[in-house]
């Protein structure tokens, strides 16, 4: 879809790319905002130009030239969205869809599409995720392994390797660069929902596909549901042509809603990193806390097991929320064993590292006092406050 906007590269810091990717027209249109384009079809008056559109489009899954066909084809406010996006990732191309795993089966689907219908990856990564492979929703082997083993784990009908870093929920970091390596020419797809673009950009490290929960630090105010795939076009083209069929399609009002979210992405990812890493580092000196998770890439996810109940910590906060989900303003926590990977099976689970006693805290941009005074509480017996630290605690 011709959406009149200059898609040249420019070298742009990744804060300027933020506020301006997908809006570089509007001056030149007379407008300030992006405009929301809510039409589901649009009107054409030459139906043989129509026809040798979608013809093109049949053939390649290139945005058609000139003015929108149909919603399920694409859609100006939606393209501006996947624009930003993979101008922020450093790719040719995004591909937007109606939520995260949405996006996540249409690229297996993609791969089917070739006769490859073999996965390797390498656990934890979200819990869904590893529910739609192992549960073979999809038609789809799975061979899970570490990092180290994926280059055995490779078969003549690998069509993907999947690997999450840092990963849901544990924060385990992967060698993104060791691991492309060693996937040959078999696309490695990174979900990088945690890290967002903001602390790594994984085609630089060598993988041909990055995967977006959108919901989470892209919209950044848990008001929206999303998924995209930042890849190169040719990738890019078949992911339309499966949105196209398939009807996964997002919102236009929802991608407006994350291209706004994207303008203020740098700054929310810092801010809520910078309480996090307080957060750890006060939860590693705390006698009631056994293990803290923190990666050296930093980020606004912290994990940590108690040596007491963790329902009375989900129990006890109040200014935090006990819920799903993460990546908002306001923070977040949730006992992963209980539910965002309950679907996984008990023994993987644990084999993962996620314990019956960790819990996953999204940490959002509340003064960090307040957030400590919370989780304080909230953990039961008094102790003496950790001192104000610099330091990170590391999983």
């Amino acid at each position: 879809m011709d959406n009149g906007m200059d898609t040249r590269r420019t070298t742009r810091a990744l804060a300027t790319e933020a506020v301006h990717a997908g809006r570089d027209d509007l001056a030149g249109l007379g407008l300030h905002a992006p405009p929301i384009d809510l039409s589901t079809t649009y009107p054409s008056y030459d139906s043989r130009a129509e026809a040798a559109r979608i013809d093109a489009f049949a053939t390649t899954g290139a945005e058609p030239d000139g003015p929108p066909v149909y919603g399920r084809l694409g859609n100006p406010t939606v393209a501006r969205f996947e624009t930003a996006l993979a101008r922020l990732e450093g790719t040719e191309s995004a591909v937007a869809f109606a939520s995260g795993m949405a996006a996540l089966s249409a690229v297996l689907l993609v791969r089917a599409s070739t006769g490859l219908r073999h996965v390797v990856a390498v656990r934890p990564l979200y819990g869904c995720s590893d529910h739609l492979l192992t549960a073979g929703l999809l038609g789809f082997e799975v061979t899970w392994t570490d990092p180290a083993g994926v280059a055995d784990a490779l078969r003549p009908d690998t069509g993907l390797v999947l690997v999450e870093s840092p990963a849901n929920p544990t924060l385990a970091e992967i060698d993104l660069r060791a691991v492309a390596h060693a996937c040959g020419s078999v696309p490695l797809l990174v979900d990088n929902t945690f890290a967002t673009p903001v602390l790594q950009r994984p085609v630089e490290r060598g993988a041909r596909l990055v995967l977006h929960s959108a919901t989470k630090y892209l919209g950044g105010h848990g008001d929206v549901l999303a998924g995209v795939v930042a890849c190169d076009e040719e990738f890019a083209g078949r992911l339309r042509q499966v949105r196209f069929a398939t009807g996964g399609v997002l919102h236009p009002l929802a991608g407006y809603l994350l291209l706004r979210g994207l303008s203020t992405l740098p700054v929310r990812v810092r801010a809520a990193s910078s309480n996090a890493a307080e957060l750890a580092a006060r939860l590693a000196a705390d006698p009631r806390v056994a293990r803290v998770h923190y990666p050296r890439i930093g980020g606004a996810m912290v994990a940590f097991e108690v040596h007491g109940d963790p329902h009375a910590v989900i129990a006890g906060v109040r200014l935090i929320t006990p819920a799903v989900s993460l990546g908002s303003v306001d923070s977040l926590i949730q006992h992963p064993a209980s539910i965002s990977h309950r679907i996984v099976d008990a023994d993987d689970r644990r084999d993962a590292g996620v314990s019956d006693r960790l819990l996953r805290l999204s940490v959002g941009l509340e003064d960090v006092e307040d957030l400590w005074s919370d989780l304080d509480r909230a953990l039961g017996r008094p102790s003496a406050r950790p001192p104000r630290s610099e330091a990170m605690a590391q999983g």
